[in-house]
């Protein structure tokens, strides 16, 4: 279409004034250039954000009408390091909790649950113990996602990688990174040297596995737990899910 142009009557002195609803001068021009209010203050983009790390509810703030969610699954705990009387034997990490993004009208919407998963257990020391997986995260009903899988303890041929929780019903569904394998030293099996760390989220935050004089990490924001290793280390728990909502006008 072609240009649309507004501008004063013919002759010099002239002006063109646009008001706001109280009345007052938005932008005014003059024989030459034009002047805008200093107080004009924009009303799109990101204004806020709410973090959740526990389950709650999210409450809309005044003036909100988009938000994009991040939800995000519970990391797995980590396998132990199976047979207590061997010095090799190596747990995998757990894996790295899903992810889902979604934009949502919240035009008609005041508030919605929130569901954060849990970090899933590690193995416990003084034995062949497993971690458990990673809790599922949601907002609502609108979307959701699962948390890694519980790592595996390093003996008789128990130790192969596990993989990552997935996000469902978002725009964007993503998968947690999956951990590697561990070491069962009675195994022909071809396992890497050493043990595996936790898979990471969307976050990151995959947990180091253990060493001789270091514990297991813990992972975070729904990263899986790193693994145990010798002299009878216990697995790290996973990361505690994430939900993050991001608010638009």
């Amino acid at each position: 279409m072609a240009d649309l142009i507004i501008k004063p009557a013919t002759g010099s002195g002239n002006k063109l004034i646009v008001k706001d609803m109280a009345g007052g001068a938005v932008l005014t021009t003059a024989d030459s250039g034009a002047t805008m209010a200093s107080s004009v203050t924009g009303t799109g983009g990101l204004k806020s954000q709410q973090v959740f790390t526990s389950s709650g509810t999210w409450t809309k703030p005044s003036g909100i009408t988009t938000i994009k969610v991040y939800v995000t699954g519970g990391g797995g705990g980590a396998g132990a390091q199976g047979n207590v009387s061997s010095t090799e034997d190596q747990g995998s990490g757990g894996g790295g909790g899903g992810t889902a993004i979604e934009i949502i009208d919240v035009t008609s919407v005041s508030s919605v649950s929130v569901t954060v998963g849990a970090g899933g257990t590690g193995g416990a020391t003084g034995g062949k113990n497993n971690g458990t997986a990673g809790g599922t995260s949601s907002f609502g009903s609108y979307c959701s996602a699962t948390g890694g899988n519980g790592g595996q303890n390093g003996d008789s041929g128990h130790c192969q990688g596990v993989s990552g929780g997935i996000g469902s019903n978002g725009q964007i569904n993503l998968k947690g990174n999956g951990s590697g394998a561990g070491v069962d030293s009675g195994s022909t099996a071809p396992y890497p040297p050493g043990g595996s760390e936790g898979g990471g989220s969307f976050w990151g935050g995959g947990g180091y596995s253990s060493g001789t004089n270091r514990a297991a990490e813990v992972g975070q924001n729904g990263g899986g737990g790193g693994c145990g290793n010798a002299n009878n280390q216990a697995g790290g728990n996973g990361g505690v899910g994430l939900v993050v909502v991001e608010e638009y006008r």
